[in-house]
C-alpha cells in the first residue's frame, strides 16, 4: 500500500491536478498575438490585444473606418457604423479596455449588450444597446444612454473631459439591472434599469465612432 500512495506518488499526483487546472484555466482566455483571436463560447473571459496586421473573423465590421494600427484598434469617419464583436456577452459580465483619441472632439465610444448588426442608416441612430460615450458633444459631456443616447433617461456627467492623446482604462460592468462604469479606477456614472437589455437582441459589445480619429486596445471580457 505504502507504494501505490506513498509521498512520492502523492506529490506526483497533486502536481498532474495543479497542472491540469492551469492548463483548464488558461483554455478558457482567447490566446492572443499575431494570429486573429478564435471565436469561445459566451460564459467564457475573452480577451483582444489588436497585435497583428487584422481584424480576422471575430469582428463584424458595418461600415468603413476601422482598422488595426500599430498594434491597437484605430477608427476615425465611421459614422455610427460600429465595429461589433461577434461573440455573445455574459449577461452579467465586465468590460475593459484602453482608449485614447487623437482629436479635440474627444468622442470615445462603445456599445454594451446590443444585437451585434445594427448601425446607422441616415443621419439620426437608435442604438439596440447601452452607449457609453466619454467626451461626446464636442468633448462636453460624459453619458451612459439606454438605446437611445439622446433620450430623457440617459445617465450624464459634465466633465472630466478627454485630454488629446492620455490613454484612459474603461471599465464597464453590469450586476442584475445595475450598470457601471468606473474610469481609470473612479466611479464616473451608473445607470439603473428597471427593464434592463438582455437575451436576444442585446447579446453583443461593439466599438462605435462619429468622426474622430480614436484609439482603443487591450480589450477584455469576464462574466461576473
Amino acid at each position: 500500500m505504502r507504494g501505490a500512495f506513498g509521498p512520492q506518488r502523492l506529490a506526483t499526483t497533486y502536481g498532474a491536478v495543479l497542472l491540469a487546472a492551469a492548463l483548464a484555466s488558461a483554455a478558457a482566455w482567447i490566446p492572443l498575438g499575431c494570429d486573429p483571436p478564435r471565436r469561445a463560447a459566451a460564459g467564457q473571459p475573452f480577451a483582444d490585444s489588436f497585435d497583428r496586421a487584422d481584424l480576422g473573423d471575430a469582428w463584424r465590421t458595418t461600415g468603413n473606418g476601422w482598422r488595426i494600427e500599430g498594434g491597437a484598434l484605430r477608427g476615425e469617419m465611421a459614422r455610427n457604423h460600429p465595429l461589433w464583436l461577434k461573440r455573445k456577452l455574459p449577461r452579467d459580465a465586465r468590460i475593459e479596455f484602453d482608449a485614447w483619441s487623437e482629436s479635440p472632439a474627444g468622442d470615445l465610444k462603445c456599445e454594451v449588450w446590443g444585437d451585434g448588426e445594427s448601425h446607422a442608416t441616415q443621419a439620426s441612430y437608435t442604438a439596440t444597446s447601452y452607449v457609453v460615450i466619454f467626451g461626446g458633444w464636442h468633448n462636453r459631456l460624459n453619458v451612459i444612454a439606454r438605446m437611445n443616447e439622446h433620450g430623457a433617461d440617459r445617465q450624464v456627467r459634465e466633465g472630466p473631459r478627454v485630454e488629446l492623446g492620455q490613454h484612459y482604462h474603461f471599465k464597464i460592468e453590469r450586476r442584475g439591472r445595475d450598470l457601471r462604469w468606473i474610469l481609470d479606477g473612479n466611479p464616473l456614472l451608473e445607470f439603473n434599469d428597471t427593464d434592463p437589455l438582455a437575451g436576444p437582441g442585446h447579446e453583443y459589445f461593439a466599438f462605435n465612432n462619429w468622426e474622430a480619429l480614436v484609439h482603443f486596445d487591450n480589450l477584455v471580457i469576464t462574466p461576473l
